[in-house]
């Protein structure tokens, strides 16, 4: 289902779709970074997965994050370089809602 959720977001193998949930997160990503889009980011990270069909293989899953995967080292250095918490807008918590069908970290 994750996938299914990220691809609904607009994160495809085609790439991002105009006008969706995915055009709207690289947008304020890119003005929030001067223009551009990091990588590494909630964008190009849930890109990458989009077209790869690789968000629930990455740890990403509608139940939660799994313990032992990419997504759990993410949120683990995630946390460590924001002194223990992963903060909202963040990588990992928009990669995690969008994977459960939410709109992201930002609304």
């Amino acid at each position: 289902m994750s996938d299914q959720n990220v691809h609904r977001a607009g994160f495809t193998s085609s790439g991002i779709t105009g006008g969706s949930l995915a055009s709207s997160t690289m947008s304020h990503e890119a003005k929030e970074s001067g223009g551009g889009v990091r990588s590494g980011g909630p964008t190009s990270t849930l890109q990458e997965m989009g077209a790869k069909d690789s968000t629930h293989s990455s740890g990403f899953t509608s139940s939660g994050i799994s313990s032992g995967s990419r997504a759990s080292e993410m949120m683990s250095q995630e946390a460590r370089s924001h002194g223990g918490g992963t903060p909202g807008g963040g990588t990992t918590s928009t990669v995690q809602s969008i994977s459960m069908g939410g709109k992201g970290g930002r609304q």
